[in-house]
């Protein structure tokens, strides 16, 4: 009996027999994820992926890499349940691919779970140095929904800090610091994603230095406005190029929150003069039409009467010349 103990004492813990038969350099490898060649066929976009793949400069670069280099990362993908693939991180890269009319693409696949891959697939790209307003603001959106459900899940309790901006748990300053701003400033891009997309591109052009343009401060002010109240200041932007600054976009919230913003006091509000405004010329519809053909499209009266400016200025320095 005795002898039976002492046997069983000296069997080691963690026994495994594999160790006798493999070196750690081969049980370190077997570690190490596996590049596979999967068919592009079988790969979708992230779904609600927040970040613009565009056909630029930057991608040409990267198609002609992939030309002469071949693939320099392999991308990062998750199984689905149907078979399929969905892409966390190499969107880009796998563009470059298609266009290149290459059929397989060297992947990482990884089991991750909805809030693994969204917090995978924001920080694969959030480092990129230039990011518009928009892809920030859904980025920020989707991590931070992310990492409140993580929390939530484990501690099945939500944190009590409330922000002035909408209430927040303490997850929006754990992303500010992970990604350079406060945690207010990432509640602000958030609001954005309550804009309408036709004032969120406009918030774009501020970047893009592009016109009709609004700043980032007045755009979260705009961000509370109901949807019809953004349609209609969309239209009155884009038809008199007149974006509020941040002490007009403060007053039609407020008007709005009180339920008095109509399109007669959003019209003189924003027509009051300000830095932002473009210079304009009007001439009166009907004097207008007593020089233009009656033939000519209302809808293209502007590019007629631009033409018939530049036609009427080449024809004076014409005339200069000839003195």
């Amino acid at each position: 009996m005795m002898n039976e103990q002492k046997k069983k004492q000296e069997i080691p813990i963690g026994f495994n027999l594999d160790d006798f038969y493999t070196t750690q350099e081969q049980r370190d490898e077997e570690k190490k994820e596996k590049i596979e060649e999967i068919d592009i066929s079988l790969i979708d976009n992230f779904k609600n992926h927040p970040f613009k793949v565009l056909e630029n400069e930057e991608l040409n670069s990267l198609e002609e890499s992939i030309k002469n280099n071949g693939l320099m990362e392999a991308v990062i993908v998750r199984p689905k349940e149907d078979g399929r693939y969905e892409m966390v991180s190499g969107h880009r890269r796998l563009l470059a691919c298609k266009k290149l009319g290459l059929e397989k693409i060297q992947s990482i696949v990884r089991n991750l779970s909805n809030d693994e891959a969204t917090i995978y697939m924001v920080d694969s790209n959030l480092h990129r140095e230039k990011l518009l307003p928009s892809e920030k603001a859904f980025a920020y959106k989707m991590k931070y929904e992310a990492l409140k459900h993580q929390r939530k899940t484990a501690a099945n309790q939500l944190d009590s800090t409330v922000r002035q901006v909408g209430a927040v748990v303490r997850s929006d300053d754990l992303l500010g610091d992970e990604h350079g701003d406060s945690g207010r400033q990432v509640q602000r891009y958030i609001r954005l994603t309550n804009l309408i997309p036709k004032l969120l591109q406009m918030v774009d052009n501020s970047e893009l230095k592009e016109s009709p343009s609004i700043a980032l401060t007045p755009a979260v002010e705009l961000s509370y406005l109901r949807k019809e109240e953004q349609e209609y200041l969309a239209e009155y932007i884009e038809f008199n190029l007149i974006t509020p600054n941040h002490a007009q976009a403060i007053k039609l919230r407020e008007l709005s929150a009180n339920g008095l913003l109509k399109e007669d006091n959003l019209e003189s509000l924003l027509d009051e003069p300000k830095a932002n405004q473009i210079q304009k010329f009007k001439i009166s519809e009907e004097k207008l039409f007593t020089v233009v053909p009656k033939n000519v499209d209302r809808t293209k009266l502007e590019d007629f009467v631009l033409k018939a400016c530049e036609f009427y200025s080449k024809h004076l320095r014409n005339k200069e010349r000839e003195r």
